[in-house]
């Protein structure tokens, strides 16, 4: 038998049936994969943007530490604690007040004709050449300036703007041992300059004994790192930033320190998560003020405990709607082929439906219908 003489043939009622059984069950089935692959994508990008958050954490974690243990190398060094030492003999033979006089008496003329000497003393001598040189070598280092038991200035890279620590409740830590003797002031930032900058204050320790008799001050670049945290692109809506705890904005692209700037994303994290503190690295999806969803990644810097100072937080932000891009246009298109698909069956019903129905009518003759009605 020829193939083009086979016949297939069926009802409609059969097809619509078999079309409803197959179509409808299929159309749903895509439809929940696309919503399925929408939550995938928002789990995925949520923990893609935590483990950002915590590298770049990690990374400002790193930087800072660093440039503590470069400033310790520095209280370390064998000439620093030589020319700490022989400045304390000076202070054998005096009482604390004397010691106190005389100090106070050099910083009261410290801007005048009268300690010249002095200050060329400080920035000429080979300990000062010598720090120079290691400025020179570690452009991080801004000022450093090496200071006696008393707060007094030993030797510095630049003149220093008072000849003892100005701050006595910070000497008053720096001795009193222990690793949180280390002080490690607020992110401050000089306008002229344009550059961010820490002031790192490291106890020198007698060698054998361990007392202090002396400290290092260091002002250190921080710039570096921000430009390195600027680098990481997430996105046309994405940005990557520091904030305090108290929610101000350290450092984000677009926004100067004199701003004050609070962060609308770190209140978010605060009110969803109550506190931090419990929890130190994650993310939430939040609706913010311009009603736009937003995933917003956060981790803590993990510095605080050792420097109070540096309660950071890093922050990673971007509009819900960019990620989830691909995949609503893919549940967009599933949600129209659910409807089409249930017009043409709902087309295909009624055609079925009428059909029949005209077909019943059909079969009755005039002679029947005339029957019918005497009756």
């Amino acid at each position: 038998m020829p193939l083009d003489s086979l016949e297939f043939r069926t009802s409609l009622q059969k097809v619509l049936i078999a079309l409803i059984v197959i179509l409808v069950p299929v159309t749903v089935f895509g439809f929940y994969v696309a919503l399925q692959g929408d939550n995938h994508v928002r789990q995925a990008s949520g923990e893609s943007f935590r483990s950002l958050t915590l590298t770049a954490a990690e990374l400002s974690s790193g930087y800072i530490t660093g440039r503590v243990r470069e400033v310790s190398f520095v209280a370390n060094d064998p000439d620093a604690v030589q020319a700490v030492i022989a400045a304390n003999h000076q202070y054998e033979h005096l009482s604390d007040d004397a010691v106190l006089a005389k100090i106070t008496g050099i910083d009261q003329h410290w801007d005048t004709a009268e300690t010249d000497s002095l200050s060329a003393k400080i920035l000429t001598s080979d300990l000062a050449r010598h720090l120079r040189r290691l400025r020179e070598l570690n452009p991080t280092l801004l000022k450093v300036t090496l200071a006696d038991v008393t707060g007094s200035t030993v030797a510095a890279t630049d003149r220093p703007a008072h000849y003892t620590q100005n701050d006595r409740n910070l000497w008053h830590a720096l001795s009193s041992g222990g690793s949180g003797s280390i002080h490690v002031s607020d992110l401050r930032y000089d306008e002229q300059n344009r550059l961010h900058y820490l002031s790192i204050a490291y106890p020198i320790l007698q060698e054998g004994t361990g007392r202090f008799i002396g400290a290092v001050t260091a002002t250190v670049n921080v710039s570096p790192l921000f430009a390195q945290l600027n680098r990481y692109q997430i996105g046309r809506t994405g940005r990557l930033f520091l904030v305090r705890e108290d929610g101000t904005v350290i450092e984000s692209p677009g926004v100067a320190p004199s701003m004050a700037i609070k962060s609308e994303e770190y209140d978010a994290i605060r009110d969803a998560l109550g506190t931090l503190h419990g929890r130190q690295a994650g993310y939430i999806y939040a609706t913010l003020a311009n009603r736009e969803s937003y995933l917003i990644g956060f981790a803590g810097v993990g510095l605080k405990d050792s420097f109070p100072n540096l309660s950071w937080i890093m922050l990673a932000t971007q509009e819900t709607r960019e990620i989830t891009g691909p995949v609503r246009n893919t549940v967009g298109f599933a949600v129209l082929l659910m409807i089409l698909g249930l017009v043409m069956l709902s087309l295909l019903a009624a055609y079925v439906f009428l059909h029949t129905k005209q077909e019943i009518d059909d079969i009755e003759t005039p002679e029947d219908k005339e029957k019918y009605a005497l009756v």
